[in-house]
């Protein structure tokens, strides 16, 4: 794959030129035409208001590329939603029981991010549970909060994170918890030599 300013350009053409796109790319983008169409915008219109270029936007809705975790993140904020409620809205409706098996799973390739919603968002209750894991020496940043003042508790399960929330780096070892109302942007890095995985628990204002 070859990364683009914010997104993954997509690999494996099918016969006759077309890229086969991912099913959940397919849902979600399809969900990102559906939110500005709702609200009126053009392209044109979101680009002004995410800072995500226009032709980023098309083939991100149309699922030709991967949108990022930092691509998600401006258009979470624009939303107003969290990450977690975008991509739950492009999944079945999770259960009171959420097997293992049936989790739903969303990587970042670009970055080496992966993330498994554990516990998805769910009408009437205003906590989720995500987990999260970081190759070696992976970064990912984000530039503001999806929902500003948002309540999030990270507990490192194993390996090391070095967390930036407010300008203050955090070095996080297995078994340490950083709790904090998010305000601003962050950066998860995990500076090795094993993978950092992580428990997110997300609390709406």
């Amino acid at each position: 794959m070859r990364r683009e300013s914010e997104a993954v350009t997509r690999t494996g053409a099918r016969a006759g030129g077309d890229v086969e796109a991912d099913p959940v790319d397919a849902r979600l983008g399809a969900r990102l035409a559906e939110l500005r169409a709702e609200h009126g915008w053009s392209l044109g219109e979101l680009a002004e208001r995410s800072g995500v270029s226009r032709s980023t936007l098309s083939r991100a809705e149309r699922a030709e590329i991967s949108p990022t975790a930092a691509l998600l993140n401006r258009l979470c904020v624009v939303y107003g939603r969290t990450m977690s409620q975008l991509l739950s809205e492009v999944e079945s409706a999770p259960a009171q029981v959420v097997p293992a098996a049936d989790q739903p799973v969303w990587r970042d390739d670009s970055s080496g991010f992966v993330r498994r919603s554990v516990s998805p968002p769910l009408a009437g209750l205003r906590a989720e549970v995500v987990e999260g894991r970081l190759e070696p020496y992976a970064d990912i940043a984000y530039d503001r909060p999806p929902v500003p003042g948002l309540e999030q508790h990270i507990w490192v399960l194993d390996g090391l994170l070095d967390l930036t929330v407010q300008g203050v780096v955090h070095r996080l070892a297995a078994g340490d918890c950083l709790r904090f109302r998010l305000w601003g942007p962050t950066h998860f890095h995990c500076p090795g030599p094993e993978p950092v995985r992580y428990a997110l628990v997300v609390v709406l204002p």
